[in-house]
């Protein structure tokens, strides 16, 4: 009988990861999906609302913040991303994906609905948004990291490209969700009460989709990598029954496919930083580059949006809910109608594209928005057309991340990469809150828009010299696991049946044959 988690010195041969990447879809994956990929939900939501309200908080009546002020705010949230990104992925990548889901969610939860309990205006109460901020930025950083795996880990690889970027792609979704809800807050209900309602709409969603979680297994990779082979056995199982009772027959799975691994006890972040430095140093540059220049140019615009429209184009604060609604719309356009050109024409050519295309478009705009040409319509559909194609590629950076390293640090990878593109990502609040001013130098607005022209082109550079074409490949064949001996693994051994495909199998080190577990 196999035990839930074996010896660490003995080796396992698998057809896990096989088993996973030959399933067909099924409603399993579409309720790990719409599970999963609420974190980009919430985080869209979270940050629409936000910069939704940042006008509004700069008013009397409500917290009367500068405008440096407003877009410090948003920095706090996205350093509080970055601590929970690290912390809760090196956590991920020990205790498993599944135990991270729940306390994540949990920390997002008591932060944001913590933020709407901001009752003065005073300086004491201004630090404690700020920390209610953080403590919510944290959740978030974690869902990025844990979710991110789990997906990439239960996803078929031929579905993997599509289905990640569209998931990541939901951010926007939430982004629809936090306009119409601030719009009808804004509109209806007095300022001093309003934003902070605004702040309560995720924790609602949120609470419902704990539900949904606690029935969602954990992911099979991690735990035979970690040497639960009999758990592992049990959750592939039982994704595979729920499958074939969908009608599904699945296909007998190549013996040529199993994989060989001995399972560590724990890895931190010193064996990432040797598989960043040594192992895969251009995965490591394309990697910051992706990941650096999206951040850099959507938190720099995203946030600080509403205050173009306030203060360029006189638009009041409580219509322009109306002006994102488009603008967040034209960003989940993207990944929904292109995201599958990624899994067919490749990730090379779409990451390219999508970078070099969003930041020539930018450089335009930014040119016919100082010539004046631009009021605040025709300055939202240039927004819609740009992001259409930023989109697609932010959401590919995060997929490039989570596939091109080894399972063992996949998470903390995640959480390193998150980090560095915000640590920079929050500098564009500030910096372009700074440029917008009270809107009478449209002259240091272009050079912002320029310089995040400029990074998006940068990064599409990079893309196209160092890209990993991962399309239809497995995760094990991108980026073999540390603790992986050999891949391909052996065709099955001289006397040993394995219907079914039955159970990873356990081999002594000292064996020369396995031994098939009877779990």
């Amino acid at each position: 009988m196999t035990t839930s988690r074996e010896s660490a010195s003995s080796t396992v041969r698998t057809l896990i990861p096989a088993r996973i990447d030959r399933l067909p879809w099924s409603r399993f994956h579409t309720r790990m999906v719409v599970a999963l990929g609420v974190a980009w939900v919430l985080d869209g939501l979270e940050i629409t609302v936000a910069s939704a309200v940042a006008d509004t908080l700069t008013e009397p009546g409500t917290l009367h913040l500068s405008s440096t002020a407003v877009g410090l705010l948003a920095t706090v949230y996205l350093a509080g991303e970055v601590a929970g990104a690290l912390w809760f992925g090196n956590l991920s990548d020990r205790l498993g994906r599944r135990n991270l889901f729940m306390v994540t969610l949990a920390v997002y939860l008591l932060g944001s609905a913590l933020t709407a309990a901001t009752l003065g205006s005073g300086g004491g109460w201004v630090a404690f948004l700020y920390t209610t901020r953080f403590i919510a930025g944290m959740g978030i950083g974690g869902e990025y990291a844990a979710i991110n795996s789990a997906i990439d880990e239960l996803i078929p690889a031929r579905y993997r490209g599509r289905v990640d970027i569209a998931v990541n792609g939901t951010y926007w979704g939430g982004g629809v969700l936090g306009t119409l809800g601030t719009y009808v807050l804004l509109a209806h209900v007095d300022l001093a009460l309003s934003w902070r309602l605004g702040f309560l709409i995720g924790p609602v969603l949120g609470l419902a989709i704990l539900i949904v979680r606690r029935n969602l297994p954990e992911s099979p990779r991690w735990q035979i990598m970690h040497g639960r082979i009999g758990d592992a056995e049990e959750s592939i199982s039982e994704i595979e029954r729920g499958v074939e009772r969908c009608g599904a027959r699945l296909a007998p799975v190549d013996e040529n496919k199993a994989i060989e691994v001995q399972p560590a006890q724990a890895i931190g972040y010193a064996a990432l930083t040797r598989v960043l430095f040594r192992e895969y140093p251009s995965r490591a540059i394309l990697a910051s580059a992706l990941m650096i220049s999206q951040s850099f140019l959507y938190n720099a615009i995203f946030f600080t949006y509403t205050l173009v429209l306030g203060r360029f184009y006189g638009v009041p604060s409580r219509f322009t809910p109306v002006y994102l609604i488009a603008f967040a719309l034209g960003n989940l356009a993207g990944p929904f109608t292109i995201g599958h050109l990624f899994d067919t024409i490749g990730r090379r050519r779409m990451i390219t594209g999508t970078y070099l295309g969003s930041g020539v478009l930018l450089a335009i705009t930014a040119v016919l928005f100082y010539a004046g040409a631009l009021n605040p319509i025709t300055q939202t559909i240039a927004w819609c057309v740009i992001f259409f194609f930023a989109s697609a590629g932010a959401s590919a950076a995060y997929l490039t991340v989570s596939e091109v390293f080894p399972l063992e640090v996949r998470a903390k990878a995640i959480a390193v990469f998150f980090a560095i593109a915000q640590c920079f990502g929050a500098l564009g609040p500030v910096i372009y809150g700074a440029l917008i001013g009270a809107g009478d130098h449209p002259d240091r607005l272009l050079v912002g828009y320029l310089l995040g022209a400029t990074v998006m082109i940068g990064g599409g550079l990079v893309a196209w010299f160092l890209a990993v074409d991962a399309e239809g490949k497995s995760l094990e064949e991108i980026a073999p696991a540390l603790s992986m001996i050999r891949q391909p693994g052996p065709t099955r051994p001289e006397g040993v049946s394995a219907p079914n495909q039955r159970l990873s199998e356990r081999i002594s080190p000292r064996q020369t044959t396995a031994e098939v577990s009877d779990e």
